[in-house]
């Protein structure tokens, strides 16, 4: 006997389709895109002396406020700044610039960083990483997503997804924050400290108790930075 569904079915010719089945699928394919950019390049007393030394190198990312396309901008803090001001240091600087309303493009750094290491005297093992504001931003992303290229990073009143602590686990960090902070809350550097640690990375926050945004300059003119840079070399960890 034929059920009530199969007398309708049979009625109207009517087809009844099996359920879809799934499709999973893996694939492996190169994409290409092509970056571009502008980046200072600020060398150390002696460069041209010995052709054959490398130098350890500090990638420095501004603030917002020095996007554009005059590359005097980005120096106006930082390691660009201090390396102007002191014949004696011993970095190599590496400043690229984020274009006029635009935030750190990870895939452009990767650029800067490739181009510079291709054309300048690096040593790819004391390639360090730090920033300021967006920069602190875009250090801790560029740290979580290419940790290989780097021996110590020191994001300065960043914050970013907190996850990105737990990506750069592998990484030293110092990072640095005004308590008094109203444009970056503190708690962007805390957050992402604390995750690092918390996936058993090695890690530090200085809290300036007085400080407001500007918490890069007391600490780019601190000495122990740069000796905290040059105690770590990449994979020696």
């Amino acid at each position: 006997m034929f059920s009530r569904l199969a007398v309708l079915l049979l009625l109207c010719g009517c087809v009844l389709l099996a359920p879809a089945q799934e499709a999973r699928t893996t694939f492996t394919t190169t994409v290409n895109q092509d970056v571009g950019g502008q980046y200072l390049v600020r060398f150390p007393a002696g460069y041209d002396a010995d052709t054959t030394r490398t130098w350890p190198t500090i990638l420095f990312l501004h603030g917002a406020g020095e996007r554009g396309d005059d590359l005097d901008l980005v120096k106006v803090h930082g390691p660009p700044k201090i390396a102007e001001q002191q014949a004696d240091f011993p970095f190599l600087v590496i400043a690229p610039q984020a274009p006029a309303g635009s935030w750190w493009d990870r895939l452009m750094l990767v650029g800067v960083i490739e181009d510079a290491l291709a054309n300048y005297r690096i040593d790819p093992d004391r390639l360090y990483l730090t920033g300021l504001s967006m920069g602190g931003f875009g250090s801790w992303e560029l740290a979580a997503y290419h940790p290989e290229y780097f021996a110590a990073v020191a994001p300065i009143c960043g914050g970013g997804w907190r996850r990105l602590g737990c990506m750069a686990k592998d990484l030293p960090i110092w990072a640095f924050h005004g308590a008094r902070d109203r444009v970056v809350p503190l708690n962007g550097s805390i957050d992402l400290v604390n995750e690092h640690q918390r996936c058993g990375g090695t890690s530090e926050l200085t809290i300036y108790p007085d400080a407001g945004h500007d918490s890069w300059t007391e600490t780019y003119n601190n000495p122990a930075l740069y000796d905290w840079f040059l105690s770590h070399r990449r994979g020696a960890e």
